[in-house]
């Protein structure tokens, strides 16, 4: 007997939920896990596909956490059925880490009167799949990336040019950053009183994400967001992973340690993921719909190629 699709998908939302809640309670930020582990030297990335197509949303929090907690040099996956179409095969022993495909289909149901209606659902579907590190046989190619050394300088030009294109109204001043909704725009202490040039646009990526939440953006309500503890913090969460998917695209690394006035948000976010087991698929997905919206913005220049 097959068992319930709403309890498959209620299985998956507490499991990984109750994993990211276990890192956080012990003040481990698991987005964070990539450029805190020692890697700061090097060019991280959001985990990629067999095709090379990045991932996307809560996919990247799992991966970049199995990354991380196994020791893979390589951000590059693939599922045991994609490494055989290659010639390739997972060693045996080799276990798999989790990810999610999130859809929905459409069902025909009687509305009460003689008539059908058409009703989405919804669906959650978890599979595993293999850092190329637990498998053989795979074409050269696969090992012998090259590994992107963007030059520093040319890094910063490049997020630049980013913030530039999208647009937004930034102003400086003061020594705290924040995003104004009623005037739309954004404020940022002078670059100077910033560790680095770097740790300035990190911080502006966290300002970038709450400005995509207007309407003609991709329309999140901050309307309770200053009267709502738990809005606050759930559109903070929303900024903090759209900023390090941001980061990872734009080769910078982004704010290791909360700001003042972002510390206190840990316990808030503790007990907005355990009263609410979909909260981290839901802030990851506005994440990755504000930052696709920001690639968006960058004209012919190339971005980011975005996947599920």
């Amino acid at each position: 007997m097959s068992r319930n699709p709403e309890s498959t998908r209620a299985d998956i939302y507490n499991r990984i939920t109750d994993r990211i809640i276990e890192e956080l309670a012990e003040g481990v930020r698991p987005w964070m896990k990539p450029w805190s582990a020692g890697n700061t030297e090097g060019r991280i990335t959001r985990p990629l596909r067999h095709n090379g197509l990045p991932y996307s949303g809560i996919n990247v929090l799992l991966l970049w956490s199995e990354q991380m907690a196994r020791g893979f040099a390589s951000s590059m996956w693939m599922t045991f059925k994609q490494a055989l179409e290659l010639g390739a095969a997972v060693r045996k022993g080799e276990t798999g880490s989790t990810v999610v495909f999130a859809s929905r289909f459409t069902k025909s149901e009687a509305d009460g009167n003689g008539g059908a209606v058409d009703r989405e659902i919804p669906f959650l579907k978890a599979y595993s799949v293999f850092n190329i590190e637990q498998i053989d046989g795979l074409p050269d190619h696969y090992h012998d990336q090259p590994v992107a050394k963007t030059d520093p300088v040319e890094r910063i030009e490049v997020a630049e040019r980013f913030f530039r294109n999208t647009g937004a109204v930034i102003r400086h001043g003061g020594n705290q950053a924040f995003y104004a909704p009623r005037p739309d725009l954004i404020q940022m202490p002078p670059l100077q009183s910033f560790r680095d040039v770097a740790s300035y646009y990190a911080t502006l990526s966290h300002e970038a994400t709450h400005w995509t939440s207007p309407k003609d953006r991709v329309g999140r309500d901050l309307s309770r967001y200053g009267k709502d503890r738990s809005e606050r913090a759930r559109e903070e969460l929303i900024a903090e992973l759209g900023s390090c998917f941001l980061c990872a695209d734009l080769g910078i690394v982004p704010e290791l340690e909360p700001r003042a006035d972002h510390a206190a948000y840990l316990q808030s976010w503790l007990s907005v993921l355990a009263n609410d087991k979909r909260a981290i698929f839901q802030a990851a997905a506005h994440a990755q719909r504000a930052v696709a919206f920001l690639h968006g913005l960058q004209g012919n220049e190339a971005g980011i190629r975005q996947a599920a």
